[in-house]
């Protein structure tokens, strides 16, 4: 019986031990320069997509202003059979 009695408290122990998070056995300090750690990438992730979708705006934008005089034609959705 003695043996049963302390598989149960064993059994108790570990589940109280799952019950604890990351957050009550990290020291405060450590928590707050992870915070700030995460929002710093968080920032540099949405400042890397802005500059990545003004790169792709200005590369669309220097396409068009290269575009010869067939391809402005082609793409245009105009009938040029109307003006002839």
């Amino acid at each position: 019986m003695a043996k049963a009695n302390q598989k149960r408290k064993t059994g108790k122990r570990e589940e109280t031990n799952e019950k604890l998070t990351l957050q009550d056995s990290l020291n405060n300090d450590i928590l707050l320069k992870l915070k700030q750690a995460q929002s710093a990438l968080i920032q540099e992730e949405e400042k890397q997509k802005l500059e990545a979708e003004e790169r792709k705006r200005e590369e669309r934008r220097l396409k068009e202003k290269n575009m010869s005089f067939e391809e402005l034609l082609n793409k245009s959705s105009m009938d040029w059979k109307k003006f002839k």
